[in-house]
């Protein structure tokens, strides 16, 4: 495996040793350095320490995992591969992402998912095990967005306030009967059934797997299901005919 100390590199040194060699790369001492792993692919990158914003940014393939936490903009508008980050994660992580994966055992920040889109078999997921701040899944356009809400104080909420505003395509997985919480008018809340369980079983099957959980137990739980309402006009503000 080829290493990388971080300690007084800048994310574009980083960046550059990166860019020498595909592999299997570890980071470590890593403390804020921004971009690393931004828009590359066959790499399976293991940071050690908090790395900064736009973490994986355009990434195109590969997997960069995180031991800690992390900042802004995780997997900002990536393409493909796997973003796991073991602890929380800042704002807008997964924003205008369009393909592969992004995995956080923690919590999430504002605007997680906004702008998501889809395209063909392009489907992209953000996984969140705990929760999530206000305006996830703002304009979300397409993907999935899973909250867990696992290891929540008893009554709290797993979503903050105006979730899915202006959502007009994809699907917001809640676990739990979430229907009491508010939502946008343009937006359809309903109970999961076994269709939409299949759709994002083996996202939960592999966070478990990730994180050490019990995959039956987490979906044995029920689980609420927001979408675009497709009996009102709202997606054709962005949707063509």
């Amino acid at each position: 495996m080829n290493k990388i100390n971080a300690a007084g590199l800048d994310g574009r040194e980083i960046n550059i040793r990166l860019g020498a060699k595909e592999g299997e790369w570890r980071i470590e001492d890593c403390c804020g350095q921004r971009f690393i792993g931004a828009g590359m692919s066959g790499r399976s990158i293991e940071i050690e320490g908090v790395p900064g914003n736009a973490l994986g940014a355009y990434l195109d393939g590969g997997s960069i995992t995180v031991w800690d936490n992390a900042q802004d903009a995780v997997g900002d508008t990536m393409n493909g591969g796997r973003i796991v980050i073991h602890g929380s994660v800042g704002d807008t992580a997964g924003y205008a992402m369009r393909g592969g994966e992004i995995y956080v055992r923690g919590n999430a920040g504002y605007r997680a998912g906004i702008h998501m889109k889809a395209y063909e078999n392009r489907i992209p997921a953000l996984i969140i095990g705990g929760s999530a701040g206000s305006f996830l899944g703002e304009y979300q356009a397409g993907g999935h967005i899973v909250v867990l809400g696992l290891g929540l104080e008893k009554n709290r909420q797993p979503v903050g306030d105006f979730a899915c505003t202006g959502m007009h395509g994809g699907k917001l997985y809640l676990r739990g009967n979430c229907a009491e919480l508010h939502f946008p008018r343009q937006v359809e809340v309903r109970p999961a059934v076994q269709a939409d369980i299949d759709e994002i079983r083996p996202q939960i099957e592999r966070f478990s797997t990730l994180f050490g959980y019990a995959a039956r137990e987490i979906l044995d739980a029920p689980f609420t299901v927001v979408q675009p309402d497709s009996s009102t006009p709202y997606k054709q503000m962005y949707v063509a005919n």
